[in-house]
């Protein structure tokens, strides 16, 4: 079979059929990418090119509050400043930092209704012209996957608005709020994937990240999912569908409880099916691999032990890839501990076992 694009790869994998080989692609740490440097690999290089993996390219829209950004504190160590959400962040300049979450403006329903809400009208000076104009023709012609980047729900609302505590005390008391964020975000996202798509662009899938899930357990149980996210996850798939595009979604944490009602209202894809968190990809092939396409799964603590992530590989993808409906990544992302041999030796394998 010949060499296909990454846009060919995708469309074999979301038809649930076989290609040349399984699409392959992943997200570096930002000090990972300068460990690669430092090991040889050039600074002008893309790093998909250097590896020869695919390409996937999203269009993204601003649909925060548009809060006023800030710094209100910074020396040679760290940084503190308020981002467009209405959070205040403090974060350590060394690569690969996790950000202090200090406070947050939106905590309470009265300031989504009487202020929030009122400063996410859509406008067409939420899209980034000059850029897409300029890229999207590039990514086209080198035949990328080019998703619609979402962001809606549970993960956009807790994680960089509200805070985690609030919003589950939230969905349990004050539904009626909650859900009212969930419908604005994604309306905001669709009528400004619809002002694009009016436009001219196209994108293969929609794309959005929704973590409802932690360590063997999701953030909430089945019956709230149900009542107050899924409704909205649908919407989403409806608009993707009713496009003749796919639906992706991005969950971290266990979700096996929830995939059941994922497949039931047509997510196309599932990612990042991690197993230090408690996720089956196998088991998820074998109940739903005509329906589901799977992304990730290989669990990222084995990268920098090239033995044992070799053997899951090995072990894992020729299952995985069975008639079409893999992504080949990691089960979150890559960390700086992986290096520049590592993970030539990594693809090597993967490029192995996932032809057909």
């Amino acid at each position: 079979m010949k060499e296909m694009t990454s846009k060919e790869r995708f469309g074999r994998m979301f038809q649930h059929r076989e290609a040349d080989r399984i699409p392959i692609i992943d997200s570096p740490w930002e000090g990972t990418i300068r460990r690669w440097q430092t090991e040889g690999m050039p600074k002008d290089t893309d790093w998909r090119d250097y590896f020869g993996v695919d390409k996937v390219s999203t269009i993204n829209v601003d649909i925060s509050p548009q809060y006023e950004v800030r710094v209100l504190e910074e020396n040679e160590k760290q940084i503190t400043y308020t981002t467009n959400y209405g959070v205040t962040l403090r974060k350590f300049k060394e690569a690969d930092s996790t950000p202090e979450f200090l406070d947050y403006k939106v905590d309470n329903s009265k300031i989504w209704f009487e202020e929030t809400k009122k400063r996410m009208e859509e406008g067409t000076d939420r899209i980034n012209w000059e850029r897409y104009g300029r890229v999207y023709p590039e990514w086209v012609a080198d035949g990328h996957w080019i998703q619609a980047g979402f962001w809606f729900g549970f993960d956009v609302t807790h994680s960089w608005m509200c805070g985690t505590e609030t919003i589950l005390i939230a969905m349990l008391e004050q539904p009626e709020w909650v859900t009212d964020m969930f419908d604005t975000y994604l309306n905001s996202c669709i009528k400004h994937f619809d002002i694009l798509w009016d436009k001219g662009y196209r994108f293969d899938s929609i794309f959005w990240y929704d973590d409802m899930g932690y360590k063997n357990k999701t953030f909430f149980s089945l019956d709230t999912y149900r009542e107050l996210v899924k409704p909205f996850h649908k919407k989403a798939v409806d608009w993707a569908h009713n496009k003749g595009i796919y639906a992706h979604l991005h969950s971290c944490g266990c979700v096996m409880n929830f995939v059941e009602d994922l497949v039931e209202i047509g997510v196309d894809a599932l990612n990042p099916l991690e197993i230090k968190a408690g996720m089956d990809p196998i088991l998820l092939k074998k109940k739903y691999g005509d329906k589901l396409v799977l992304h990730g799964g290989i669990n990222a603590v084995l990268w920098d032990k090239v033995d044992e992530v070799t053997e899951a590989i090995i072990q894992n993808v020729p299952v995985l890839k069975e008639n079409g409906g893999y992504i080949f990544s990691s089960d979150h992302s890559i960390p700086n501990t992986v290096s520049l041999e590592n993970f030539t030796n990594i693809i090597k394998t993967v490029k192995e076992a996932g032809k057909y």
